[in-house]
Parts: C-alpha cells; structure tokens; sequence
C-alpha cells in the first residue's frame, strides 16, 4: 500500500469530514478552522467536525493546470453548502460540468491528489455527486 499525506493538515478526517469551528459567541460556523470568528471576532471557537453531505451550488471546470498544481487536469471545481450554513469552495470529484446541476447532493470524499517527491501518495478532500441506495431507486421507479 503507497503512504499517504495529507495536502494540509487539520483539514478534514480519514473519512472525508471538513475541520471547521464554531462560534461560542455568535453561532456561526467556520471552515477552515480558525482562531477567532471571522463575523464576530471572539477568539477561540469551538472546533467542529462538519458534516459529510451537502448541496451543490455553482460549479466549473478546470482544463488549465494553475502555475505549481501537480494533480491531473481537467478537474471539477465548485461550491457546496452544508447543513451547518457554510459554503465551501471545493474540488469536485465531476470534471464535466453537463454531468452536475444546481441542488444536487453532494458527498465528501477523500481523493488522491498527486505523488509527492517521497513517492507518497498526497490526498485532499473533494465533493462527489450523492449516490443514491439501491432501496431509493426501486422504490422511486416502483408502479
């Protein structure tokens, strides 16, 4: 098994949950986390893991790679809200932008990015398309 690293730490689990805070003053939730909040700036706020689903806002495509990215091209890029009201600018797991559209569900994932220099395998977190159960699909087409 190749080793992994993580693109930065304190981002996101081995599961794919965003690392957020969470004000103890004023409510609002943060990502990335921080040291004080960005609306009410209280220092300290809670830290938060957030949750792995969320809903598709806007969303593109990359076909150019940006001066010292490593990873491959094309690649989705898009925002995603989360249940806790953040929106996150994010990398998509979709490249062709006609396969995506505005309120699809959204699940975190964590992906491969590129190889490091040290062989090991760098991975960031990324939003995919929701897969529905196969329960949800029988029964939605069900006479």
């Amino acid at each position: 098994m190749t080793p992994t690293v993580t693109v930065r730490d304190g981002l996101f689990t081995p599961e794919g949950a965003l690392l957020g805070s969470r004000c103890t003053h004023c409510g609002s939730t943060l990502f990335p986390r921080v040291d004080s909040c960005t609306y009410c700036a209280t220092e300290d706020p809670a830290p938060v893991e957030l949750s792995t689903k969320g809903t598709l806002w806007s969303w593109t495509a990359v076909t150019a790679p940006p001066p010292g990215y490593e990873g491959d091209v094309p690649f989705g890029i898009g925002i995603v809200e989360l249940p806790e009201g953040v929106r996150v600018i994010t990398r998509l797991t979709e490249s062709d932008p006609s396969a995506l559209h505005a309120g699809q569900a959204m699940e975190s994932r964590v992906v491969r990015l590129h190889t490091d220099p040290e062989g090991r395998d760098v991975v960031t977190y990324a939003f995919a398309p929701a897969t529905v159960p196969a329960t949800a699909t029988a029964a939605a087409t069900a006479p």
